[in-house]
C-alpha cells in the first residue's frame, strides 16, 4: 500500500493547531515507520518547513513531500485547498490518505480512500466556550471530514459515542484507538527541579498545585480559581496559613489575559503563577515537584496531560466528564467540574493526606502502562489494511 499522512501539525510554522494533535501525529508516524517496512509512506509537510527538520523521518519506504502553497488562501479562500490540495494528492497515486485531525482537511472532491482521526468534539458538546468564528470553522470542516471519511479513528470510546450521536455515523465505520504516552515522562529529566522552579519564579518555600493545558474557557479555569480561593481560605481558617500556590502552565488560548484579571479580582494575584508554555525537558520536574495535579476540564476528547501526570507519579484531581473517567480509571480523584466546592474539597483531601496521594500515585503509575504508542500504531495500520 501507498499511505499518505498529513504531517503538517508536527512542524507547523504558524500558531493555531493544537499541540496535542502535533504530538499525536509525530508519535504515530514514528511508531508506524518502526513497525512497518512493507508499505510505502508519503508524509506531507508545510512547504515552509526546512528539509533538515524532516530528515529524522527519512528511510527507504518514506517519501517526503511539501504542500506547495500557503499564501494562496489569501486570494482563494476554500478553493485553494480544493484545487492545489487535490493536485498534490493525486500526483502521488495514494491508496489511503490519513488526516490526523479534521482541521487538516482533505479536499472534498478527492475520491481516494481516506481516514480521519477525531480527537474531540468539544465545539458540539460545550459550544459556548469557543469564539463564534472558531466554532463555525471547526464545525464546518469536521462535518465535511467525518461525512466523507471511509474510516474514522476516535481518540476514546466517549469520542466515538459523540461521533455516533452528532453525525449519526455507523459504528462499524469508527475504530477507537487510544494514544500512548511519552516514555520520557517516566524518566528523570536532564533539567534539575531547582532550575525549573527558579526559571518560573515558583520558589521553594511553598508547595504548589499544578495545572497544565491551554489557558482557555474549556479548561474551566474560573471555577478552578474559585475552588483554589476556597481551599486557601479554609486552610487559613484551620491552620492560620496556606502552604500552596497554584501554578498555571500552558500556552495562552482564548480569553487568556482575562484570567490574570480574574485571579486579581479574587485576591489571588500573589498565589497564582502563570508560567506560559513549558518546553518538553521542563515538564517532568514541573510535574514531579508538584504536590498534586488538577484538571477540572468541561470536556476532553482524550486528555494527554492525564497520562503525563500518571507517568510522573503525580496524584491527580480530574473531571468526571467525557473521556476522562475512561482514561483515568480509578487512578485519579474525580470531581464534578461544575461544583466549585467539590473541587476545593478534593484539593483539601490531597493537601492533608499523604497516604491518599500515595495511593493515587501508585494507581496512576499502573494505569499509564495501559497506553502504548506501538499498540496505537499497530491498530492504526490494521485500519489502513481494512480499506485495501
Amino acid at each position: 500500500m501507498k499511505i499518505g499522512i498529513d504531517a503538517r501539525t508536527i512542524l507547523n510554522p504558524e500558531k493555531g493547531e493544537a499541540i496535542g494533535v502535533g504530538h499525536y501525529t509525530y508519535q504515530l508516524i514514528r511508531h508506524l515507520l518502526a513497525i512497518d517496512k512493507e508499505n510505502e509512506y508519503v508524509l506531507f509537510f508545510d512547504f515552509r518547513v526546512r528539509e533538515k527538520d524532516v530528515k529524522k523521518f527519512a528511510q527507504s519506504n518514506v517519501k517526503i513531500k511539501f504542500y506547495p502553497f500557503s499564501d494562496y488562501k489569501k486570494y482563494m479562500p476554500g478553493a485553494y485547498n480544493e484545487i492545489l490540495g487535490m493536485a498534490t494528492l493525486l500526483r502521488e497515486n495514494l491508496d489511503i490518505v490519513h488526516s490526523t485531525s479534521p482541521m487538516s482537511r482533505i479536499p472534498v472532491s478527492y475520491r481516494g480512500k481516506t481516514v480521519v482521526t477525531v480527537h474531540d468534539l468539544a465545539v458540539y458538546k460545550v459550544p459556548d466556550v469557543f469564539p463564534q468564528l472558531k466554532r463555525t470553522k471547526i464545525r464546518t470542516t469536521t462535518n465535511l471530514m467525518v461525512s466523507h471519511a471511509d474510516m474514522i479513528i476516535a481518540a476514546s470510546q466517549s469520542t466515538k459515542n459523540d461521533i455516533v450521536d452528532i453525525f449519526e455515523a455507523k459504528e462499524e465505520k469508527i475504530k477507537v484507538i487510544y494514544s500512548g504516552f511519552d516514555k520520557r515522562m517516566s524518566e528523570e529529566s536532564k533539567m534539575s527541579r531547582g532550575v525549573v522552579l527558579e526559571k518560573y519564579d515558583i520558589g521553594k518555600d511553598k508547595k504548589y498545585i499544578l495545572f497544565l493545558g491551554t489557558i482557555e474557557p474549556i479548561k474551566n479555569i474560573t471555577r478552578l480559581f474559585e475552588a483554589f480561593k476556597k481551599f486557601k481560605e479554609d486552610s487559613i481558617k484551620e491552620s492560620g496559613k496556606c502552604n500552596h500556590k497554584l501554578v498555571m502552565s500552558g500556552k495562552n488560548g482564548w480569553l487568556a489575559q482575562e484570567y490574570r484579571q480574574i485571579a486579581k479580582d479574587l485576591g489571588l494575584a500573589k498565589d497564582v503563577i502563570f508560567t506560559g508554555y513549558v518546553i518538553g525537558d521542563e515538564l517532568v520536574p514541573l510535574f514531579k515537584n508538584a504536590d498534586f495535579f488538577v484538571m477540572p476540564s468541561l470536556y476532553e476528547g482524550f486528555g494527554m496531560t492525564v497520562l503525563e501526570a500518571f507517568a510522573t507519579g503525580t496524584p491527580a484531581i480530574l473531571s468526571n466528564v467525557s473521556s476522562i473517567p475512561e482514561v483515568a480509571g480509578d487512578a485519579a480523584l474525580l470531581v464534578n467540574p461544575l461544583k466549585t466546592e467539590e473541587i476545593a474539597e478534593a484539593m483539601k483531601l490531597f493537601a492533608q493526606d499523604e497516604n491518599l496521594k500515595n495511593a493515587y500515585r501508585a494507581k496512576g503509575l499502573a494505569q499509564v502502562e495501559k497506553f502504548n504508542w506501538e499498540k496505537c500504531a499497530r491498530e492504526t495500520l490494521e485500519v489502513y489494511k481494512s480499506l485495501k
